[in-house]
């Protein structure tokens, strides 16, 4: 009997180092998502890091899958924090939540900064005021 249970207790141990190794491989390419989302909409990955945020089971094809929810914080203008999250079904990113930026009307000159001109396609922005994710 003691040699049943140890076997059952060498398994269980291996499980939980197996699934520890996974999450921790899932973890490292959540951040390389969030790092590549961040360069392309132009923001900054405060910290490099994401955390684990919540598992849930999602239906996809017909076949219920984990979708992992990572948060991490991002800066618009080095100046602020803002809260962001991503969804991954295994390696693929699956939904993404980053912060708002409102335009800034042409009524407003920022000191400093021209306004582009009349029929210009550039649109001057400017960090949200309230900290609300939509």
């Amino acid at each position: 009997m003691s040699d049943l249970s140890s076997l059952l207790l060498l398994l269980a141990f291996g499980a939980i180092v197996g699934l520890w190794l996974k999450l921790s491989v899932a973890r490292e390419r959540a951040v390389q998502e969030a790092r590549r989302q961040c360069q392309q909409h132009g923001l900054q990955l405060l910290d490099e890091t994401v955390g684990l945020r919540g598992v849930r089971l999602r239906r996809v094809n017909g076949l219920r899958m984990i979708e992992r929810c990572y948060g991490f914080e991002v800066s618009i203008d080095g100046h602020d924090r803002e809260p962001g999250r991503l969804w991954m079904i295994g390696n693929a990113l699956t939904s993404l939540s980053l912060p708002t930026i409102q335009l800034l009307p042409h009524e407003e000159a920022v000191p400093g900064k021209a306004l582009p001109a009349p029929g210009s396609n550039v649109v001057p922005l400017r960090p949200r005021t309230d900290h609300r994710l939509h």
